[in-house]
């Protein structure tokens, strides 16, 4: 009975196409300093910004007060690992893709991310400061595995 029902039963896992797509590896190299990139973990763009020394001290050196969602940069990054930030790329308030990213895209008034639908505007952690959207963008889960390379997903 069980050789007739295993083939049932393991048809119902996942592909190994579906698999790959739960995670990502990406790596760090070649992301200039100030600059950052656009990796895409299921089917979500995913921000990946090499923060410079004067982006990171302008992120932990802001009052919580002055911000919508309060929450300090250090519990927005990795231990260890200031100076990249990992973000889902999606403005909390309609689900828009920020601009940022690219050197020359706007960034708005706190250096990080812009969304022109309705004037979002986040800092370099990611943390919304001005407009309609109501939350902080939010950090997939991921994980260093050397100083290169990230795991998402």
């Amino acid at each position: 009975m069980g050789a007739i029902a295993w083939p049932l039963i393991d048809s119902m896992n996942p592909s190994k196409d579906v698999l790959a797509l739960s995670s990502v590896e990406t790596d760090l190299t070649p992301i200039e300093l100030g600059s950052g990139i656009t990796v895409v973990w299921r089917g979500k763009p995913i921000f990946v910004r090499h923060r410079t020394e004067k982006e990171i001290k302008e992120a932990e050196d802001v009052q919580m007060s002055q911000l919508i969602e309060p929450q300090p940069d250090s519990e927005r990054v990795k231990a260890g690992h200031a100076q990249w930030i990992v973000l889902i790329g999606i403005c909390t308030h309609l689900g828009c893709v920020p601009l940022g990213n690219k050197p020359t895209d706007p960034r708005g008034e706190w250096g990080g991310w812009f969304c022109p639908c309705h004037g979002s505007q986040y800092d370099t952690s990611g943390r919304v400061r001005h407009g309609p959207a109501p939350l902080n963008l939010y950090i997939p889960p991921y994980a260093f595995e050397s100083n290169t390379k990230i795991k998402i997903g």
